[in-house]
């Protein structure tokens, strides 16, 4: 009798159960244990594969989505990754409205992964019919047979990360956690997780990473939209000129904003002292965290995980393009030690 070949069906039986990793060199001069959920191995590099294939298995079980349908989506990258490759898999059609914000990386990766990708501009309101919101709302009503996924206004978004990332940090420290530290921008991610984790200890404080631009922070502690607070900032996926419904603002105890800029040399730092490829937004993570530190956060005893939402590939052409960092202004507020490139002739 044949031994069975030990393989997976498909990539998406990959998806979750990804590492954590402790951070060693990086947080050398800060009081407690940090470790890092780091989601770039998933399958699709990011934690929006977790969302992907739960929101649309669940609508396969509902029955809203059938052979042949189109799904459509808003994303700044990495949630269009993950859609595109479980609509391959599973035989649907998928059209994007990407912000224009997004990396020329992710959207070169949205169309070789069969997606149909419109282009919208960044800075303007959400309620502009150029918006990537409005464009995708548009296009769902014109595509016949269609579903929206909807990120933003799903509360299968923090249902997902409830069911799979939540657990699997409790299981992972063994509960031993003490403090999470998390990106937000639509905020199923923090949400979910920090939801599960409460449940178990609600002792646990989750602190949310938010961008200099964007609303959340205020509106977290106010809990007023403030439209004052919105100007342009660079950070991929992080902060939010809305309110995303998927944000359950009150399983989060506090807010952090980072700045651009010194988020971009905090993810190159990561590779170059951890040989962790991560991306802007876990930049951002690291960022906040090292803030935090300084302001006095955690205590020797704390036991900190960050999660890091995605991988440094998708940013080859912003933050680890010595050029777009230069064209931003970033390279006057940090000399790097980075590899020099010798080419033999």
């Amino acid at each position: 009798m044949k031994e069975e070949i030990q393989a997976h069906d498909n990539v998406l039986q990959l998806i979750g159960n990804t590492p954590l990793i402790k951070l060693n060199n990086i947080t050398a001069n800060m009081k407690g244990s940090y470790f890092a959920k780091v989601e770039a191995f998933n399958p699709g590099h990011s934690s929006k594969d977790r969302i992907a294939l739960y929101i649309i298995e669940q609508a396969e079980k509902k029955g809203i989505l059938k052979p042949g349908s189109t799904i459509i989506e808003t994303t700044s990258g990495n949630t269009g990754f993950s859609i595109a490759m479980v609509s391959i898999l599973k035989g649907y059609k998928c059209i994007l409205a990407v912000s224009s914000k997004s990396s020329k990386d992710k959207i070169d990766m949205l169309r070789t992964m069969g997606a149909k990708v419109y282009v919208c501009p960044a800075h303007v309101p959400a309620d502009d019919p150029r918006s990537y919101y409005e464009v995708a709302k548009r296009l769902h009503e014109e595509t016949e047979g269609s579903v929206y996924i909807n990120q933003y206004f799903n509360n299968l978004n923090i249902e997902a990360h409830y069911k799979t990332t939540g657990p699997e940090i409790w299981n992972q420290t063994k509960g031993q956690i003490t403090h999470l530290v998390a990106c937000s921008g639509t905020g199923g991610t923090i949400s979910g997780v920090a939801r599960f984790l409460k449940e178990q200890n609600p002792d646990i404080k989750v602190i949310g990473i938010d961008a200099f631009g964007s609303v959340l922070k205020k509106y977290h502690e106010t809990r007023e939209f403030d439209k004052n607070e919105i100007y342009p900032y660079r950070i991929e996926g992080l902060g939010k000129n809305l309110i995303p419904s998927a944000t359950d603002f009150d399983s989060i105890d506090s807010f952090i904003k980072v700045t651009d800029d010194e988020s971009a040399h905090t993810a190159r730092e990561l590779a170059r002292t951890e040989g962790i490829f991560a991306g802007y937004t876990s930049g951002a993570a690291m960022q906040g965290l090292k803030q935090l530190d300084e302001n006095g956060e955690f205590g020797e005893n704390s036991n900190i995980v960050v999660i890091f939402p995605d991988h440094g590939s998708r940013y080859m052409s912003k933050i680890y393009s010595d050029e777009w960092m230069e064209q931003q202004g970033f390279m006057d507020t940090e000399v790097e030690q980075t590899a020099s490139v010798q080419v033999v002739k």
